[in-house]
This record gives C-alpha cells, structure tokens and sequence, in this order.
C-alpha cells in the first residue's frame, strides 16, 4: 500500500483510500488484524495523528472495527447489506433533493424496481413479513393516523414487501427506492391522496402475496404506481393555477 506525498489530496483519505482498496481487492480479508498505528505511521511516512484520522474514515464506512485489549486492534470489519441501508437512504435522499430530479422520473424508478420484487415477493415472502404488511394496512386504517405516521406506516408496509423477496442485493438497492423516495412522493402528494384507495390497493397486494400470486401483486403495484402520478399531476395542476 502507498500514498503519494506530492498528491493535493489529504494524506489521511490517500491512507483510507490505499487500505480500502485493499480490503475490497481481498488484499486484507475479513477479521484480518490491521497493522498498529505505529506500523502505519512508519511505512506510509506520515504522523500518527494522520493514520488515526485514516482509520476514523474506514470506521465510519463500517470497513474497520476496532476492540480494546491486549489481543486487541483494529480488523476489517464483515459488511452486512443491513449495516449500508443508512448510507444507501441517505445518499439517495441527497440525490434527490439536491439534484432536479422530477416526480415522474423518481416515480417511474421508485415502482419499476418494486414491481421486480413482485414475483419473487409472491413466492418466497415469509408469514411475519405477510403479517407486518397486513398490520400496516390496519395502521393505516385507522381513523386519526397523522400525515407523518401514515407515511411511515407507507414505508414499513412497501419495506415488508421489498424484503419478502428474500434477496438482500435487491433489498438493499431498494432501500433508497423505498425509504428515500417514498417519503418524498408521499410529501408532495399527501393533501390530494384518499387514504382509502391506497389502503384498498395494499390490501389486495396483501392479498396477492398471501396466494402467491405474483401477477396479481405485480398489477396492484402497477396500479398504485399510476394512481400516485394522478395525484402528482393533480396537486402540480393545483400550484399551478395559484
């Protein structure tokens, strides 16, 4: 591993740069002992306050974990796909916002990468998963629920269906497809939506699902998907016209 000490670029991202490449070419396994910090000072001819700024780098993408003790360091860490859904979310969230994505385009993806879900959903989706969905719809029928917990109860009910099929690469890319972008949608659409026909169609994606049907989810979902333009296009008509 080196760095260039000629580079502009900060000597403790071309350090966490040079041992993340590294970790992912398989250089450095998993739970292998990283060497001390002294050992990297030395051979990366830098302080050892830069080599600690390198390692707090890879310890906030989850590359590294550290333990205490005299059998202790730091090691490269096991990524779980479940410990990346935050920086996934919030990534896509700031992609989103910060870029001139329209509502179609986000809605288009949003339910294009849902509705691959769909068949695998149908076949492999498991009995708690079935009944988190079934008690989101009932959440969500009830009189009282508040924008905010509708939504989020919204989040839960499409987070059980995306999981329910049982991959965790699509999991985690519709991470940010769900969590992300469904939030926003629901900001901009909540005034025009009737709780009603959206807990009508979770329903009947519920009830797809429970007969492992993955046409009929697949068409529900399609469905949603074009009930949320109309909304969109309805509530966009409305500004419009101010």
């Amino acid at each position: 591993m080196k760095i260039d000490p000629n580079n502009p670029a900060d000597l403790s991202a071309q350090i966490a740069k040079a041992i993340r490449d590294a970790i992912i070419s398989g250089a450095m396994p998993v739970d292998e002992r990283l060497p001390s910090e002294a050992e990297l000072a030395e051979q990366f001819t830098v302080s050892r306050p830069t080599v600690r700024e390198a390692l707090k780098r890879l310890a906030a993408q989850s590359l590294i974990r550290t333990q205490r003790g005299a059998t202790g360091g730091a090691f490269v860490n096991r990524l779980r796909f479940e410990d990346a859904y935050a920086q996934q979310i919030t990534t896509s969230t700031l992609l989103l916002s910060m870029n001139d994505v329209g509502f179609a385009t986000a809605c288009e993806a949003r339910y294009a990468l849902e509705r691959a879900c769909a068949p695998l959903s149908a076949q492999r989706r498991t009995a708690d998963q079935l009944a988190t969905m079934r008690a989101e719809c009932f959440r969500q029928s009830q009189p009282g629920l508040t924008d905010e917990a509708f939504c989020a109860s919204d989040v839960a009910f499409h987070r059980a269906l995306v999981d329910g099929a049982g991959n965790p690469v699509l999991s985690y890319q519709l991470a940010g497809a769900v969590e992300a972008m469904q939030p926003l949608m629901n900001m901009i659409t909540f005034t025009a939506r009737d709780r009603e026909r959206i807990v009508a169609l979770h329903h009947a994606i519920a009830d797809a699902l429970e007969a492992r049907d993955g046409r009929a989810c697949d068409d529900h979902l399609a469905a949603l998907a074009r009930y949320t333009m109309e909304l969109a296009e309805e509530v966009m008509a409305r500004r419009a016209a101010r």
